[in-house]
């Protein structure tokens, strides 16, 4: 008996695939070569903790009139430099210099086989990028991870920071202190393993945007997908165990009230982002990543800070609705 498919049904069946061909998530390398980056991707070379390293990033000019200021963008730990597209083409065009580096670890930089990861370092590898730009202050944004980021940077080089502008941090809890289980490099390596397109957009509609979804976002995800099953999985994935146990146990949330300058907080207070919620008991699980009232209280701790939120919103405002977002940042930067 043939097992061959007749010709006329080949033809009907064809139409089909084409649609589940087309739609395969595109392959980037370990350092996401093959991913296009909204400005030009430049690159600075350095040594630390006895390798060289690379950091992407983008140095984006601001649009006339120029003010003369400078900010740097700090991305989250599922987000790239790229994925602050809209608000580097907003800023910009409000006349800032927009600096937008791709941590060590992450997207187009290094992917190290051993990283003693801390966000000191961090912080330091982003002080020395600064440095050779020629940049000797600025106004700081972080989102999500880089949220903690920019908060361990104003804390490290306070005389360096202008002001500090944070969308969604993560940390603003310590959810180890509040009965989240620990979860060794190894155990979020497997983890990082298994990390398939579907995954990454269900977590992502379900936390990041509050149920909802638009086209858009998929890039973002053909781009961390892409990323984690390209050839450098097993680094990439290496890499991203070693920074989520960084995230984990190294909290800045005893820290703000030693913030020195302006900061403002940027929150969507449908956000329900908490490292490890998905491994802890249930009493835990719901006590945690309440960003409604997360931002409140962390204001009230931060000495010179002004709190937004976004009533509805997720884990990026700025990618929800961006033009509010970037009226209330732009507004409040302008401030003396």
């Amino acid at each position: 008996m043939s097992l061959a498919t007749p010709g006329w049904l080949s033809a009907l069946l064809l139409p089909l695939a084409l649609p589940a061909l087309a739609a395969q998530a595109p392959v980037y390398g370990p350092e996401l070569q093959g991913f296009d980056y909204p400005y030009p991707l430049q690159h600075f070379s350095f040594v630390s903790q006895g390798q060289a390293l690379q950091m992407g990033y983008m140095d984006v000019p601001p649009q006339s009139p120029a003010n003369g200021r400078s900010l740097v963008l700090m991305h989250g730990k599922n987000f790239c430099g790229a994925t602050w597209e809209g608000s580097i083409k907003a800023l910009s065009a409000a006349g800032y210099r927009v600096i937008v580096p791709d941590q060590i670890g992450f997207c187009t930089s290094s992917k190290p086989e051993h990283y003693q990861y801390s966000f000191q370092q961090l912080a330091q590898n982003t002080h020395q990028l600064l440095a050779r730009l020629g940049v000797s202050q600025a106004s700081l944004l972080g989102h999500s991870t880089g949220g903690m980021l920019a908060t361990r940077y104003a804390l490290q080089y306070p005389d360096q920071v202008r002001q500090l502008a944070l969308v969604n941090p993560i940390g603003l809890e310590d959810w180890k202190a509040l009965g989240v289980p620990w979860r060794s490099v190894d155990q979020w390596y497997q983890r990082e393993l298994k990390q398939t397109a579907e995954g990454i957009r269900r977590y992502e509609q379900q936390t990041y945007y509050a149920g909802r979804w638009k086209a858009e976002y998929q890039r973002w995800v053909d781009m961390l997908a892409g990323l984690n099953q390209g050839p450098g999985k097993r680094l990439v994935a290496w890499n991203s165990a070693l920074i989520y146990d960084m995230i984990f146990s190294q909290p800045v949330y005893y820290e703000f009230q030693d913030l020195k300058m302006p900061t403002l907080l940027l929150i969507g207070t449908a956000d329900t982002t908490a490292i490890g919620s998905d491994i802890a008991p249930p009493e835990v699980k719901a006590r945690i990543g309440h960003y409604q009232d997360l931002g409140k209280q962390v204001a009230q701790r931060i000495p010179h800070s002004t709190l937004v939120q976004f009533p509805g919103l997720g884990h990026a405002p700025q990618m929800e609705q961006p033009e509010p977002f970037h009226q209330a940042l732009l507004g409040w930067l302008k401030q003396p």
